[in-house]
C-alpha cells in the first residue's frame, strides 16, 4: 500500500511522513488550513504557498515549506504533487505516487468553481482518499446565482426594516465566499475580529475581497445603518451581537439543507452553502479519478462506503479525527445532524 492508517494519521511508509495528522508527528503533508487539517505539534510542515499565510496566523512560527500546484516533490522513495481542492484558497489534493502506483488524498473538496477558491482538479490515481461529509442524496447544492439572490435579498429586506442582517460562517472559507456573493452597494460589511483577520491575511497574499470594517468595542453601531455583519455561528448566540440591537439572524451552511437544524441553531434564515461537495459532487470527482479503490473518511462514511461498493468500487471506511464542516470551531461530527432526519 501506498499509504497506511496509523493512529497518527494517514501515513506514507515510502517517504516517512504523514498526511494532515491529528497527532504531533516528524514531517506532515498538510491539505489546508482549518484547524481538524492543519493542527499544532508537527516538526515540519509542507503545503502550498498560497495555504502557507493563514497556516502561520493559525499555528504561528512553525517550521513550514511551501509548494507550488503542480510541483513535484520527492521525499523518500515517494513522489508527491499538490492539486486544488476547491475548497479555500490554497486547498490541495495530495497526490502520492510509489513504484506507478498512485493514491490521491482528498482532504476537503468541492468540485463547483466559486469566486474565491483555485478550482477543483481531478486527479487520476489507483486509490482515492475523499471526505464525504455530505454524502447523502440530499445533500443538492443550489446554483451560486441562485444563493447570491437570497443573500441579497434578506440583506436589502432586514435594511428596509431598520436591521443588521447577521451572518454566521466560517472565518475561513465561508465567510470570504459570502463576502464574494453579497451586493456591497446595500451597505457596509462588519465583521468579528476572528473572520477580520483571515481577511487581512488573504488580502495581503493577493485574493479580492469587498471592503469589510472590523467590529470593535468602539464600533458605532448607529453609524453603520443596516449592515451586514459576518461572524462565527457561536458568536451569533452570546453577548457579542447584542450590541447592534434589532438583527435578522442567518447562516449559511449546507446542513441547513436538513429539517431541524436551523431551529436548534436558533437562527431566522438558513443558507445552504457549503464549501465541500454535495452527493453529486462527490461522486463525479471519484467517478473522474478512475480509481477502483476508494476509502470514505469523515462524514456519512457507513452509508457511503455501501453506495460505493454498489457502483463496483473496491470501499472501505477510514476512522479519522476530521471534523468536516461542523457549524462552529466548538462542534464536532456528534454535534452534525443524523441521516434520520429529513430535507427541509
Amino acid at each position: 500500500m501506498v499509504l497506511e492508517f496509523k493512529d497518527e494519521g494517514i501515513y506514507c511508509p515510502s517517504g516517512d511522513f504523514y498526511i494532515d495528522p491529528w497527532r504531533p508527528v516528524e514531517r506532515a503533508l498538510i491539505t489546508h488550513g482549518h484547524a481538524d487539517h492543519a493542527r499544532w505539534g508537527h516538526r515540519y510542515y509542507l503545503a502550498t504557498e498560497a495555504a502557507g499565510p493563514v497556516m502561520r496566523h493559525r499555528l504561528g512560527d512553525i517550521a513550514l515549506d511551501g509548494i507550488a500546484f503542480g510541483e513535484k516533490r520527492q521525499i523518500g522513495d515517494a513522489i508527491v504533487t499538490f492539486h486544488p481542492a476547491g475548497h479555500v484558497p490554497g486547498s490541495a489534493q495530495i497526490r502520492v505516487e510509489h513504484r506507478g502506483e498512485v493514491w490521491v488524498v482528498s482532504g476537503d473538496y468541492k468540485t463547483v468553481a466559486d469566486r474565491l477558491s483555485e478550482p477543483f482538479e481531478p486527479v487520476r490515481c489507483h486509490a482515492f482518499i475523499t471526505e464525504c461529509t455530505f454524502g447523502l442524496p440530499v445533500f443538492d447544492w443550489e446554483d451560486d446565482a441562485i444563493l447570491s439572490a437570497q443573500l441579497n435579498t434578506w440583506w436589502q429586506t432586514c435594511r428596509d426594516n431598520g436591521q443588521h442582517a447577521a451572518i454566521g460562517a466560517y472565518s475561513l472559507g465561508k465567510a470570504q465566499r459570502v463576502m464574494t456573493m453579497v451586493d456591497p452597494s446595500i451597505g457596509p460589511i462588519l465583521t468579528h475580529g476572528a473572520v477580520e483577520n483571515t481577511n487581512e491575511v488573504l488580502r495581503a497574499q493577493g485574493v479580492p475581497l469587498p471592503a469589510s470594517v472590523r467590529v470593535t468595542r468602539d464600533t458605532d453601531v448607529k453609524a453603520t445603518p443596516g449592515a451586514l455583519i459576518i461572524a462565527p455561528p457561536s458568536a451569533l448566540a452570546g453577548s457579542w451581537l447584542r450590541k447592534f440591537g434589532s438583527v435578522s439572524t442567518g447562516i449559511a451552511s449546507g446542513w441547513m439543507r436538513l429539517r431541524g437544524v436551523r431551529r436548534r441553531r436558533a437562527a431566522e434564515r438558513g443558507f445552504v452553502i457549503s464549501d465541500h461537495a454535495d452527493w453529486r459532487g462527490l461522486n463525479d470527482a471519484i467517478r473522474e479519478t478512475g480509481a477502483e479503490r476508494v476509502f470514505a473518511t469523515h462524514g456519512y462514511t457507513a452509508t457511503f462506503k455501501d453506495w460505493l461498493t454498489e457502483q463496483g468500487y473496491d470501499a472501505a471506511v477510514v476512522e479519522t479525527e476530521y471534523e468536516g464542516d461542523a457549524l462552529d470551531a466548538a462542534d464536532t461530527d456528534a454535534d452534525a445532524p443524523t441521516e434520520a432526519e429529513t430535507v427541509t
